[in-house]
């Protein structure tokens, strides 16, 4: 707010509070907006474009929905892989778009997997976000436990069991994680991205498969790959690159630094944020242009010399 009021005179950054749909359609309408940055959903992306009188003229910057997975190895260090699953999946109470949302471990190291992460879990402290140790925090959202239970009541009807002791405990404004074992594609927790504390788990034993799903699914931000055998990572890299924008080695997906690009492919984004990048999806690169000959050159030169156009320049801000 303060780099806003410095650099830029009175009444150009203006700043309007209120629910997005009532505040900004009639923005939009207007027909006056050249840009849509928005990170969210799709659902409230297409429907302030549709809004737009004319979207040829619209241009979108969007971060969008995901479904982020975590593939753990047979070599990965359970220890390192179990803590970024947990903080992947459960940090903001998985209220991320780059949240951890589906979990796929190798059939050698599953039960291992699945016993002390279901532990860590339930070790998990819920309360307000000012009380001490706190990782899990009421919902804001009135309607989300709801929902997470039909989640977790479809997946069990088609075969999945709930693997931690706490999961699925209700309160008021709360349900408590549900690390869910095995997932199937028919269950609704493998195909909606939950956004919220309900961790689904599929086994594999081809890593083939898992390619093949990552490459089907919809949505292409990022995931995280755990383990150690360069033979094994390296041609994994080169593949998942091209099915999502970043791969965390060894970590849990995120957001930043804003240096590096924030993006992703199919539903999962519209072109690229971070500082470079925003910059340039908010500007319209220009040029100025001239046939090279003495009388063009000569003009030229007087211009940079003169210093007289603040766009004839050589001159750059340190």
């Amino acid at each position: 707010m303060e780099a806003f009021r410095d650099s830029f005179p009175k009444g150009v950054v203006n700043i309007i509070y209120g629910r997005g749909r009532e505040v900004a359609a009639p923005i939009m309408a207007s027909g006056r907006v050249d840009v849509l940055a928005l990170i969210g959903n799709s659902t409230s992306a297409i429907a302030l474009q549709d809004q737009h009188p004319y979207k040829n003229r619209l241009r979108l910057v969007l971060g969008l929905e995901a479904k982020n997975p975590g593939i753990v190895l047979p070599d990965a260090d359970l220890d390192l892989a179990i803590d970024e699953c947990i903080a992947g999946s459960l940090s903001f109470n998985g209220q991320r778009c780059t949240a951890l949302k589906i979990l796929y471990v190798h059939e050698d190291i599953r039960e291992e997997f699945n016993k002390r992460f279901s532990e860590k879990v339930d070790a998990l402290k819920f309360g307000n976000p000012w009380e001490e140790g706190v990782k899990l925090t009421p919902l804001p959202q009135g309607n989300k436990p709801d929902y997470i239970q039909e989640l977790i009541d479809d997946a069990k009807e088609k075969g999945a069991e709930i693997i931690n002791k706490k999961g699925g405990e209700r309160s008021k404004n709360y349900i408590y994680p549900a690390v869910l074992f095995p997932v199937t594609k028919e269950m609704r927790v493998y195909q909606e991205e939950q956004f919220g504390p309900v961790v689904p788990v599929k086994s594999f034993t081809d890593i083939q498969e898992i390619l093949d799903e990552i490459a089907d699914s919809n949505y292409g931000q990022q995931v995280s790959l755990f383990g150690k055998d360069i033979q094994e990572i390296a041609p994994l890299i080169d593949t998942l690159v091209n099915l999502v924008c970043r791969v965390n080695l060894n970590s849990s997906c995120q957001r930043g630094p804003d240096v590096f690009p924030f993006t992703g492919r199919k539903d999962s984004a519209v072109t690229t944020l971070s500082v470079h990048d925003a910059l340039r999806s908010f500007s319209i690169r220009t040029f100025v242009a001239s046939k090279d000959n003495l009388y063009n050159n000569a003009i030229l030169e007087e211009l940079l010399n003169s210093k007289t156009s603040n766009f004839v320049s050589t001159d750059y801000i340190l």
